[in-house]
């Protein structure tokens, strides 16, 4: 499946009311001749319920002040997702290290299937349904941003109609 990635819209979070979820939150130590250096980084992905989404990290000695600059990044990373009744358009798959992220639309009450990571994400897309798999690398931040990869390769059947020169009624038949 060779799909070309496109440019997501970026949205303004003014005037948005945004949800946030913490995905994870890590230690990190440096070592230094006087002793140990602890700090705190977290992974927020942010978004409206209704197609805005973004993620965004954050280092700071607490964890309150890690999770606030998170958001901050969260808040300048928002961008647009195509959604069609409640799920994705199509079926997607995006790799991004040696994480790769398989999307699937499913039917209406199937909800989100998918690990820690990928569920904050469709949660606050405002992706009611939808099938996933982690294949490779469970590692959080590389699994983020494979399905936001992932979800740059999406369109809607009015983009593909319009890049072919067709109508939509003419693809659908």
């Amino acid at each position: 499946m060779n799909i070309k990635l496109r440019r997501l819209e970026r949205v303004s979070p003014k005037g948005l009311d945004l949800i946030d979820r913490v995905v994870f939150i890590n230690r990190v130590t440096k070592v230094v001749k006087g002793g140990r250096i602890f700090k705190f980084s977290a992974l927020v992905v942010v978004g409206n319920g209704n197609g805005v989404v973004g993620y965004g990290m954050g280092k700071a000695k607490e964890v309150p002040d890690a999770i606030r600059k998170a958001i901050e990044q969260a808040k300048k990373n928002l961008v647009r997702i195509p959604i069609s009744k409640n799920t994705i358009p199509h079926e997607v798959e995006a790799k991004f290290c040696s994480s790769r992220v398989l999307l699937k639309p499913a039917a209406p009450g199937t909800g989100v299937i998918a690990s820690g990571p990928v569920r904050a994400i469709m949660d606050c897309a405002g992706i009611k349904d939808v099938l996933s798999k982690n294949l490779g690398s469970s590692n959080p931040i590389n699994v983020i941003k494979a399905t936001f990869k992932a979800l740059s390769m999406l369109r809607t059947i009015e983009e593909i109609a319009e890049s072919r020169g067709k109508t939509v009624k003419e693809l659908v038949r």
